[in-house]
């Protein structure tokens, strides 16, 4: 199992007892108290290193001390936001969010809808990486590599994060047709050679590839930095070419009049300090 780093500005309760099995029972991707929120963010996870110090800067900025927020797929989010409630096994988690980001898919209906506000460009991705064991030891170089028959390949779920899942396969398709290579092995269907997640990739990908289960993961480039920098024994990346359809990025929006500290965190977000916290992790802000 990845032992993850904490992903929180400070300890706001150092005495609080931690509850927690690593194989069953952990939530890596809420963060803070949500009953004594002053802020609230629903927000997609794959640029969740860059959130986390952009969410410690508004608080020393602002002096807001209590800040909830979420870094899981969006889709989930969306229906939380449009029923009141989102489960997390046996807990109900029914916050209303201030802020909501996702990517422009997600987050165009609940405009429709009239549940935000105008949005903004928060970020946009680099292309995709291939994330591999440290040292290498397949040899996996590029799409070429993919073809192989001793290579399983790790993929973000097709049903459950339908955007990365179609990024990533756009990078593989055109440079498979540039390389003249065969990826029909790593189809949707083929379970022996191809390991799909299931819901939150940027943990599953990296988890995947560390215990053997696949001996590479396609991710976004700043998901790959992250994981070199915080595991650097453990992963190594190879670059995709860039593939203009393979960018991505998200989108910020106030939910219905954003709160007390809503829309100044949006304001926040688009300040010169945030769009160098982006870049440092990967991103184009």
């Amino acid at each position: 199992m990845l032992q993850w780093t904490n992903e929180f500005c400070t300890n706001e309760a150092p005495d609080a007892t931690s509850w927690r099995h690593v194989g069953t029972n952990l939530a890596l991707d809420f963060h803070g108290d949500p009953r004594a929120a002053e802020l609230t963010v629903f927000s997609d996870g794959n640029h969740h290193m860059a959130l986390l110090d952009a969410i410690c800067a508004f608080r020393e900025q602002t002096g807001v001390q209590r800040v909830f927020y979420t870094t899981t797929p969006p889709g989930p989010l969306a229906a939380a936001l449009r029923s009141g409630g989102l489960r997390l096994g046996n807990l109900l988690l029914s916050n209303r969010p201030d802020v909501f980001i996702s990517p422009d898919f997600i987050l165009r209906p609940l405009q429709d809808e009239g549940r935000l506000g105008p949005d903004r460009r928060l970020f946009t991705s680099r292309g995709n990486v291939l994330l591999i064991p440290a040292g290498n030891p397949k040899g996996i170089h590029g799409v070429v590599d993919l073809a192989r028959e001793d290579v399983r390949l790790f993929l973000s779920n097709p049903k459950t994060e339908k955007a990365s899942y179609a990024g990533y396969r756009a990078t593989l398709d055109h440079l498979a047709e540039q390389a003249g290579v065969d990826l029909s092995g790593v189809r949707e269907g083929d379970d022996r050679r191809i390991v799909y997640g299931e819901r939150i990739h940027h943990r599953e990908a990296p988890a995947a590839v560390a215990a053997g289960e696949a001996d590479c993961a396609v991710v976004y480039h700043h998901l790959g930095l992250r994981y070199t920098r915080i595991f650097p024994e453990l992963f190594e990346i190879q670059v995709l070419a860039p593939v203009e359809s393979a960018q991505s990025g998200s989108q910020i929006a106030a939910v219905g009049d954003g709160g007390r500290w809503g829309n100044a965190f949006i304001e926040f977000m688009a300040s010169d300090a945030v769009a160098e916290v982006y870049r440092h992790h990967g991103m184009d802000a």
